[in-house]
């Protein structure tokens, strides 16, 4: 069975799908392994890497799908004019990568289309069997982690407290916003950087989690429960909101740091900071979305951008991971592995949608869209 790996083609992305170690283990299971030329490079795997662990470098990318098996990619593949990759796949292949359907109809449309059987990596179930084969989780470490080093190089103070010859100059107080994997992250890296962290979300379980890290919680008592279940959160209700605005109001106010990374269902950002809150922030503060990609928790907000309101800055980054290219190929290419490890008998990927984790990961195949949210929301956009 063939596997290929195709170069990365978004603009500024510079990871890598599967890089040679992971190669090499899944050559040793049998597969065929083809790469496209110079897909690594941007992450520093060169093609002569590849090549020692036997995998086979081809220069032409669509003669490479064409004749693939199972395809591996970071982000969906193209469609339309030029390089089409979706039309280039054979029907009855498998597509593996982070597909985010709900932010890709038009790709999911083509893959159901073109009769792939596509697994989103981004919908793996969070189980513990799955943990290992988990994208979002390992990408959103990264998210966190950067988001913080953007906030500390930005800012126009020291995040730790020190004592000098002419003073001391306090920490920077940082306010983070959402608690999940890009949330703590960020709590974490501000509390190693010397910064005095406070956070929220909407979930009341992960006060402890907020608190093992070393921030300190603060939230709103919800009328109605706010988890969406597996580590996720949907929208407030209309008084939960009012009450969530005015404790972000009041935190921000005080903030030299404000980070955000709340998302309805891990996809879409809700909007939290409004420009009246922007208004009220010290001129000099920063506010990181790190929920850009879904379309940013602040109002004011342009993602790939930084805008200033008010002498606040405010930066909107998107697809952070793509700036840690090596290692989060590395994690990247470690989660695929697990994936494959965990169906392939004899040289060859099982189809078993009586698994749970493949349940959970399947969005197309045999020409329909299986998954469940995503067919919804095709049904609501009339396609």
């Amino acid at each position: 069975m063939k596997i290929a790996v195709p170069k990365e083609t978004r603009p500024g992305e510079r990871r890598v799908a599967l890089v040679p170690d992971s190669c090499k283990q899944l050559i040793q299971m049998g597969y065929e392994l083809s790469i496209e030329r110079g897909s690594g490079s941007l992450a520093f795997f060169e093609d002569d890497a590849y090549r020692k662990v036997q995998a086979t470098v081809e220069s032409d990318p669509a003669a490479l799908l064409r004749s693939a098996d199972l395809v591996a990619q970071v982000n969906p593949p193209a469609v339309g004019e030029g390089r089409n990759e979706v039309g280039w796949l054979k029907p009855g292949a498998v597509w593996l990568g982070s597909l985010m359907p709900l932010r890709n109809l038009d790709v999911v449309r083509a893959l159901a289309a073109r009769r792939v059987s596509a697994f989103s990596t981004d919908a793996i179930p969070r189980i513990s069997r799955a943990q290992s084969m988990d994208t979002l989780t390992s990408m959103s470490n990264i998210v966190g982690y950067k988001g913080v080093l953007l906030a500390a190089a930005e800012l126009t103070k020291y995040f730790p407290m020190l004592t000098t010859a002419a003073g001391m100059v306090l920490p920077a107080k940082v306010f983070v916003v959402g608690a999940a994997v890009a949330g703590l992250q960020a709590i974490a890296t501000a509390r190693r950087l010397g910064a005095s962290v406070t956070a929220t979300d909407v979930r009341p379980e992960v006060k402890e989690q907020i608190q093992s890290v070393g921030a300190r919680y603060v939230g709103i008592e919800l009328e109605e429960s706010a988890s969406a279940g597996g580590g996720y959160a949907r929208e407030l209700s209309d008084a939960d909101r009012a009450r969530q605005r005015e404790l972000l109001a009041e935190q921000c106010a005080v903030s030299d740091v404000v980070i955000t990374t709340a998302l309805i269902g891990g996809v879409f950002a809700p909007k939290l900071i409004s420009a009246d809150i922007v208004a009220s922030m010290r001129p000099g503060s920063i506010v990181v979305d790190l929920a850009a990609d879904g379309g940013g928790n602040c109002e004011l907000s342009q993602p790939g951008r930084v805008v200033e309101a008010n002498g606040v800055r405010i930066l909107a980054p998107l697809n952070l991971p793509a700036t840690v290219p090596t290692d989060a190929s590395l994690l990247f290419s470690r989660n695929l592995l697990a994936f494959l490890k965990a169906f392939t008998k004899e040289g060859a990927f099982q189809l078993d949608f009586a698994d749970e984790i493949q349940q959970g990961a399947i969005i197309t195949h045999d020409g329909a869209v299986v998954h469940v949210p995503t067919r919804d929301a095709l049904q609501r956009s009339g396609a």
